[in-house]
């Protein structure tokens, strides 16, 4: 995938799903043996809400530093930025569908279970999904916005020496 494309929402979906499925087999597979249900600690609900922020408080910063300085931003810098935006976007689908998955196995009681079960999965489910719209939010900050010279045809191959496509710089 090209640093100027955006990630495909279907892999999000994709990773969500997988989360979800994987955290009804856990809760499954406890139940069927008689055991307690898996409660994921609450330091994970609030370590995906840290980092939720920090994306999003570091793409704001880049945003900022590109519009003030115009391009004189480290460019290793954002491309980090861009890949950690996406990989926090895959990362919050899957657990936040883990988290999803957990509390869904739940529903299907005859018993409700006490909240001190169902809240940490509830939490690990939201958090998931502020972490993916975070992570969102930042990928799109990291794009390079438009300056006067950039037009689509100054980007446009065009034939060189002996046949050869070359690049026309702006």
């Amino acid at each position: 995938m090209r640093s100027d494309e955006r990630m495909n929402p279907l892999v999000t979906l994709a990773a969500a799903a997988m989360g979800i499925a994987i955290g009804l087999v856990v809760q499954f597979a406890l139940s069927g043996r008689g055991a307690a249900p898996f409660v994921p600690p609450l330091s994970l609900a609030i370590m995906l809400a840290l980092i939720a922020g920090v994306l999003l408080t570091l793409g704001i910063r880049l945003r900022r530093t590109v519009l003030k300085r115009a391009g004189a931003v480290n460019p290793f810098l954002a491309v980090r930025l861009l890949a950690t935006a996406r990989a926090g976007q895959l990362v919050g689908g899957f657990l936040g569908g883990f988290g999803g998955g957990l509390a869904l196995s739940l529903l299907g009681r005859s018993v409700p279970a006490p909240v001190s079960s169902w809240l940490p999965m509830v939490l690990v489910f939201a958090t998931g999904a502020a972490l993916v719209v975070c992570a969102a939010i930042t990928e799109h900050l990291c794009r390079i916005p438009p300056g006067d010279g950039d037009t689509p045809e100054a980007s446009e191959p065009e034939a060189g020496p002996s046949g050869q496509t070359a690049y026309r710089k702006p």
